[in-house]
């Protein structure tokens, strides 16, 4: 199969890139930058906003955009490869509506489009931009369209660090400050994903799919004990309510604990039946911390991450919390 990805070479791209080459296709990454990702790859450098004439006069079996989040500039790329054989496109389980209930499907509400030439990405807009671009996609490619729906995307070469976050703070053990612990998550390993896109492109298949593994997949507290023990670890949770954060954090709360989403109740808890019943497999959870705490110690392990509390500022909440107890 000759495959072509847009935006391949990080996290799931290149989980998806490194797949198909292992499995002996025939890839050609679209980027903007010069990589050592991937190296048996062609790459093709270029930018899809404005800058896609590299690609111009190609054609290829299955085309993965992995990096749409504005409708006009995915129309670009899908009406200049119109003729390849399949089109995939990667959108996002918040293309739903943020209040659904648990259970939700692939035919649960989605957002409404953004008004026409509104691309500013926002928290509120990132959702509705996604559906405009599904509906691109759809339009240009007809049945020849599939669009996958990840939720959390997680593992090896996480550059949000929204998952990571867990697993390292975990590793290093102590009093570790956390919201509700039996709280439920769901994810998708990036790599489980790469796999199941893989599938869809060589199966050609059309559609759309909420990409999740079953809910709930883990709770805070596995993640923490799972991690705990594979670094050798004791830590000690230090829990309050959402009320407690939400008084002390303001709008930080959702950056001091990734994933977490209180006002939410459907978001980790989405049905992905049909995913599975299309060919998707998802590897034990444990599996996926281990390994996400095995790769993110070959980085410089630096605080503050990405994603997560400050060390210094957990300890100080912890020290709050304990004072009012």
């Amino acid at each position: 199969m000759r495959l072509l990805v847009i935006g391949g070479t990080r996290f799931s791209g290149r989980a998806l890139a490194e797949q198909a080459l292992a499995a002996g296709h025939e890839v050609t990454l679209f980027h903007r930058h010069a990589t050592e990702v991937a190296p048996d790859a062609e790459h093709v450098l270029g930018d899809r906003d404005g800058g896609i004439e590299p690609l111009r006069g190609r054609t290829f079996d299955a085309v993965v955009d992995m990096c749409g989040y504005v409708p006009r500039v995915v129309r670009s790329s899908a009406e200049l490869l119109r003729d390849s054989g399949w089109y995939g496109f990667v959108s996002s389980i918040s293309a739903h509506l943020d209040d659904l209930p648990p259970g939700a499907t692939e035919d649960s509400p989605v957002h409404d489009p953004p008004a026409s030439g509104d691309e500013e990405i926002t928290d509120e807009s990132y959702g509705p931009l996604k559906v405009a671009c599904e509906q691109v996609v759809r339009e240009v490619f007809d049945d020849r369209a599939c669009v996958i729906r990840p939720g959390y995307i997680v593992g090896p070469h996480d550059p949000t660090d929204r998952f990571t976050y867990w697993v390292r703070r975990s590793a290093l053990g102590g009093q570790m400050l956390a919201p509700e612990p039996h709280y439920a998550l769901q994810w998708i390993d990036a790599r489980d994903l790469a796999a199941f896109v893989l599938h869809l492109a060589q199966e050609r298949v059309g559609g759309v799919f909420n990409v999740v593994d079953r809910a709930p997949t883990s709770t805070i507290a596995d993640v923490v004990a799972t991690a705990g023990e594979a670094a050798g670890s004791t830590v000690e949770l230090v829990t309050a309510g959402d009320e407690w954060f939400t008084r002390r954090l303001g709008d930080a709360t959702d950056e001091a604990f990734p994933m977490w989403e209180p006002g939410a109740p459907g978001f980790h808890a989405f049905d992905p039946s049909r995913a599975f019943s299309a060919g998707l497999a998802c590897r034990d959870p444990a599996a996926t911390i281990r390994d996400t705490l095995a790769w993110d110690r070959t980085r410089e392990q630096a605080w503050p991450m990405a994603a997560g509390l400050d060390l210094e500022r957990e300890r100080s909440l912890i020290e709050e919390l304990r004072s009012e107890r």
